[in-house]
């Protein structure tokens, strides 16, 4: 099945983040790639797009980024999430749980 961009993608590009670096933290392409395999493949997260929310989002405190080595050596950044990135986790999951509650009524009616 061809993958298609997703239009709600983009208004749930820092909550997929954030919840990917609640697992740990990753470089940027390790972000993609979980999305990615989380989803079957069904979300795929161009550079374009990552790498810009990544920068918004360590300016607005919610990750953190650190210089580190891949495991071929090669100098990479590694993001973690913050305390106040944990805080804006909890804050989207709550405001998608509610969108998704109200959508699925919705779509459920005859």
């Amino acid at each position: 099945m061809p993958t298609q961009r997703s239009p709600l993608l983009q208004g749930t590009l820092d909550l997929l983040v954030l919840k990917t670096l609640a697992r740990g933290p990753r470089h940027g392409y390790a972000i993609a790639r979980w999305i990615e395999e989380a989803t079957d493949d069904a979300l795929r997260i161009e550079e374009g797009s990552l790498y810009p929310a990544l920068y918004r989002m360590e300016r607005r405190g919610w990750i953190a980024a650190a210089w580190g080595k891949s495991e071929i050596g090669q100098r990479i950044k590694i993001y973690s999430l913050t305390p106040q990135g944990r805080a804006q986790l909890r804050a989207e999951s709550a405001q998608w749980s509610h969108f998704t509650t109200a959508v699925a009524k919705i779509v459920g009616q005859p």
